[in-house]
Formats: C-alpha cells, structure tokens, sequence
C-alpha cells in the first residue's frame, strides 16, 4: 500500500470516527489516537478537504442534528441540547441561534408553519384525485456496502451520476458485478438544514459477507445496521424525487403517524436506467423509524 492511500485512510477512519461521536466530548488526544498525526497536523488537512476545522465539524454536525430533531420530532428543546452534548441549554440556544438566524423554538415553529401549508396545499390535490400515500413497513437486515461518497447539492445529478460511474467501474474491477447486484443510495443530510456544499450521499453495492477485500482511495466497506423503514415506491426520473419527498413529509404526521429513527434514509433503484425509460424508473425509498 502506498503512502497516499495509507494517510486517505488515516483521514476517512477520523471522518468515521467524528460521524459517530460529535454528540460527545471529543479532545485532541483522541483526534490524535484515531489520525494517528498530531492535533495541528491534522486540523490542517482536515481544514483543507472539508473547508472547516475539526471544532468547526463538530459544532455543525451537532447543531444540525438539533434541527433534525426540532423538525421532525416534538422532543423538549432542553433534552435536545443536553442529547447532542450541550450541557448549557442557554449556550445551545446562542449556538443555534448563530447558526440558523433564529433561536431553536422560532426555527421549530417555522417549520411547523411550512409542514402546515405543504400539508393544505397538498390535501386540495387530493380532493382532486383519487391517489393516496401508499407505504409499507418493512425490517432490513443488517447490509454491507461497497460505497463511494459524493459531497455536494443533491440536485447536482452529474455530480451524482459521476460518482456511480466510479464506482460501478470499480465494482467491475473487483468483479463484484451481477445481474443479482442490488444499488442503493445512502442519503446521510437533509438539504433543507444542512449547507448544500456539505450534504452526502453515498452511492453503495451491496456485498455478500465472505467478499471483504481491501479497499484503496476514497472507497470503503461499510455495515448499515439492521434497521425498521417505512417504505415508499417513487416512478420516474430521479431528479423528479424531490416530489415523492416532498409529498411523504408533508403528509407524514395525517397519514403515517410514526416516529422518524436517527439513521440514513435508503433508496434502492430497481431499474437499470440505461434501459429503461426514465418515466419508468422505480426507486424503492426506505425511511428509518423507531
């Protein structure tokens, strides 16, 4: 192994290792027993791959998630603050407020207030049409993936498409490739709270267990936990997505009434696109519930 793929991997086990932990209290000496470089070291390179400090990640990912939870759940502002490690509920308040431009109860309300006029506005559609939301529950065992990360808009669909090539061409190499293989997309941000330029999507194969194999650049192996969904079929083009998206949320709380899990959205992609019609895609979209 050379020395560039030896230090990339040095960097995504840090990655992996603040994904998992931002919630809590992380010093420098463990920054430096993950990176295995000293604390300054480190923050430089990091600053220069994800044009943020590591203290600055950190405080992102957490405020970020706090508007997750604001969002999607009716959890006291008070236990939100002290779940993603703010002891302080009046330096949580300051943080956020910074961050978002309105304190965490406005920002709430705000999105109240939006869910409310997508959910009239989509329930007059309604009255007109005879569709409904159609969903099913469904437990997904435990996955491991072959995966490639792309960082960026989610409406950037070159971007995306890119890095499927690279990572279909990859998986061709390793002859990984079937007519059983099963492609996924794991959708980690929420473009409607997370900066655009840091919101990432994996683009993911899934392996059977006995195919491990060492990976080399910015690919890697990675177990998703097994995990209950509810699970929701989008027919068309993927950039028309954003409308199934859109039409689940908003009538999330009338018409599914479950609590959303902390973990990845999923979406399988049953159809192969360079054969078929784009009108004719299916995408299978599997949220995480408690």
């Amino acid at each position: 192994m050379n020395k560039n793929n030896t230090q990339i991997e040095r960097y995504q086990k840090l990655i992996e290792y603040l994904e998992s932990k931002f919630k809590t209290d992380i010093t420098s000496e463990d920054i430096e027993d993950v990176s295995f470089y000293s604390y300054r070291n480190i923050n430089r390179i990091f600053a220069a791959l994800q044009h943020e400090t590591i203290g600055q990640f950190i405080k992102r990912k957490r405020l970020e998630k706090a508007a997750e939870f604001l969002k999607y759940s009716e959890e006291e502002i008070s236990d939100i603050a002290l779940d993603i490690g703010y002891k302080d509920l009046a330096a949580f308040s300051k943080a956020f407020k910074k961050h978002f431009n309105c304190s965490p109860s406005k920002y709430r309300n705000s999105q109240h207030i939006q869910q409310e006029i997508t959910t009239i506005i989509l329930q007059e559609q309604k009255e007109n049409t005879t569709k409904t939301l159609s969903f099913a529950i469904e437990y997904l065992p435990r996955l491991k993936i072959l995966y490639l990360q792309y960082k960026g808009s989610y409406e950037d669909i070159h971007g995306i498409e890119t890095t499927w090539n690279s990572l279909i061409k990859y998986a061709f190499k390793k002859k990984l490739l079937s007519d059983e293989t099963i492609l996924l997309g794991e959708i980690l941000d929420d473009d409607d709270i997370t900066d655009t330029l840091q919101c990432r999507y994996n683009a993911g194969i899934i392996l059977e267990d006995h195919q491990d194999f060492d990976t080399k650049g910015f690919f890697g192996i990675k177990e998703i936990p097994a995990q209950k969904y509810v699970k929701f079929i989008h027919k068309g083009s993927h950039e028309s997505c954003y409308e199934t998206y859109t039409n689940i949320y908003a009538r999330w709380m009338q018409d599914v009434q479950l609590e959303f899990a902390d973990q990845a959205t999923l979406e399988f992609y049953v159809n192969d696109e360079n054969t078929t019609p784009k009108e004719e895609l299916i995408t299978e979209i599997y949220i995480p519930i408690v």
